[in-house]
């Protein structure tokens, strides 16, 4: 009678432990928290400044999905992910929003005054996009250094080589962020002619002396936004990351300050812990009630 009593008592306390764990679990899940961002140097910033405040001031555990265009539209629209801080809008990325229409929340802008288009160093003698079929298309193979296949960015170069009557002759070459910005520097480095596709805020014009083509045909738009967008039901599951998600806005040179950190050497990771235990005033208001 002892031992039945006994085993009773154990398995009531084990049951008491497992509905324990499991509420433990379920409020654990509900800190965790999913980041996309494209891998552009100014999104890299952006989002691991943020991440780094949901996890240090918040207390999320934070997971970042690295993604092309496309694919973090569509998890944000597919509540696959969270949240983003790198919507260019209103012309870059103007598509994924016509087709994922009605499926995502967008918070506004976080950073204001971002442009895009085609960037040549300083020492090139041309001003403008309808100028390439010159003497500059010849000397740099026609071609013009890319990113992500499928980047708003590359949408609209294929789109200026067709209404800047290119197309016959020029070749947009896909590419990365990265190997964009190497190709770019060696040319620099060695005063060669280039063309690449190119955006500020981005650190290469704090480190090169670079130029914007005049865009007459307005392909690329003029000054852009980033926006924060998020997930349908966002601030119902996560209350205080959409709160905080919402109030985030920062300047160029806020965001140039962490690109450049991270082009010197610094982690991404250690590049937005600095910035974030640099500039407490502004995260304090991010996060204020």
């Amino acid at each position: 009678m002892k031992k039945k009593t006994w085993l009773t008592a154990l398995t009531a306390l084990l049951l008491i432990a497992v509905v324990a764990g499991c509420s433990s679990n379920s409020g654990g899940d509900s800190k965790k928290i999913k980041l996309a961002y494209v891998a552009w140097d100014s999104e890299i910033a952006s989002t691991n400044v943020v991440k780094e405040v949901l996890e240090q001031k918040l207390g999320y555990k934070v997971e970042m999905l690295q993604v092309d265009a496309g694919p973090m539209w569509a998890g944000i629209s597919d509540g696959s992910a969270d949240a983003m801080v790198a919507a260019w809008l209103p012309t870059t990325h103007a598509s994924y929003v016509q087709k994922y229409e009605g499926k995502f929340e967008d918070l506004g802008p976080n950073l204001e005054g971002t442009k895009t288009g085609l960037v040549v160093p300083a020492y090139i003698d041309i001003k403008s996009i309808d100028e390439l079929n010159d003497t500059t298309g010849k000397a740099v193979d026609y071609t013009i250094i890319g990113i992500e296949p499928g980047a708003g960015l590359m949408m609209s170069t294929e789109k200026a080589l067709d209404d800047y009557g290119l197309r016959d002759k020029w070749t947009l070459l896909e590419s990365s962020s990265a190997a964009m910005t190497q190709q770019l520097q060696k040319a620099y480095n060695n005063q060669e002619p280039i063309v690449v596709t190119g955006w500020t805020p981005h650190w290469m014009f704090a480190k090169m002396d670079l130029k914007y083509l005049d865009d007459p045909k307005n392909v690329y738009g003029g000054a852009e936004q980033i926006h924060t967008v998020v997930r349908q039901g966002l601030k119902d599951d996560d209350a205080d990351a959409y709160a905080f998600l919402d109030k985030f806005n920062w300047t160029p040179d806020d965001m140039a300050a962490v690109m450049i950190q991270i082009q010197e050497g610094k982690s991404p990771e250690e590049a937005a812990k600095a910035w974030v235990e640099a500039n407490a005033d502004k995260v304090d208001a991010w996060l204020a009630n």
